[in-house]
């Protein structure tokens, strides 16, 4: 899926100039990939989130620069953790015929039979990353547990995807096991203690009754 994204060229560099551009609603970006080498650019920050959602975060774009329209990936992006806004983007130029690498998120599916009988779902990775054609990687991988039994674990091995899509993580990577559930220890002394101040109470100073 593709989505075209108007972008305009930056000129003046200055650090001073990228405050302005934030407050105007455009994100300083840069543009990469091609034999011009970088190219700094903007886009508008709410077409870019909103294209962001419709396509996914490995989803191809038609930027258009000038008139002249580039297929890209977002290759990363930098966002305010606070304000939840991206202040910086960087865009990959691809060739749509030739096979490159991405972060695919894994999702898990299901609710497997170890949880059932009171086991802990654990995922030990989150991302993998694929190999190749553009318009074939996928926003995400699912991965179904339903059939995990307390101790069972799902390897990198163990997923399954098409021809076009190749995992390259070590096969014997963990993807998610089922842990036993774990055994709370009840300690009780069975001792009653009784109510009152002790006889003996170290570190504290006791004075005399005064004589009558």
């Amino acid at each position: 899926m593709s989505n075209l994204l108007a972008a305009k060229e930056r000129t003046d560099l200055k650090h001073s100039n990228l405050r302005n551009l934030r407050e105007s609603g455009e994100i300083p970006a840069i543009v990469y990939g091609n034999q011009n080498g970088n190219t700094a650019i903007s886009v508008n920050n709410i077409e870019l989130q909103k294209t962001m959602k419709e396509i996914g975060r490995n989803g191809i774009i038609s930027l258009d620069l000038n008139g002249t329209e580039f297929k890209v990936m977002l290759s990363d992006y930098q966002k305010d953790p606070i304000k939840n806004f991206i202040y910086h983007a960087d865009f990959l130029i691809v060739d749509m015929s030739a096979q490159l690498q991405a972060q695919v998120r894994i999702n898990l599916t299901g609710v497997c039979k170890g949880v059932k009988d009171g086991g802990v779902l654990q995922q030990s990775l989150h991302e993998v990353t694929v190999t190749a054609k553009p318009n074939d990687i996928p926003e995400s991988i699912n991965v179904d547990v339903t059939e995990l039994q307390v101790g069972d674990t799902i390897y990198i091995s163990d997923i399954q995807t098409n021809q076009q899509v190749t995992i390259n993580n070590d096969g014997e990577e963990v993807v998610a096991s089922v842990l036993a559930p774990r055994q709370e220890e009840e300690i009780s002394t069975g001792e009653q203690q009784d109510g009152g101040i002790p006889i003996n109470e170290e570190g504290r100073e006791t004075k005399a009754s005064p004589e009558s």
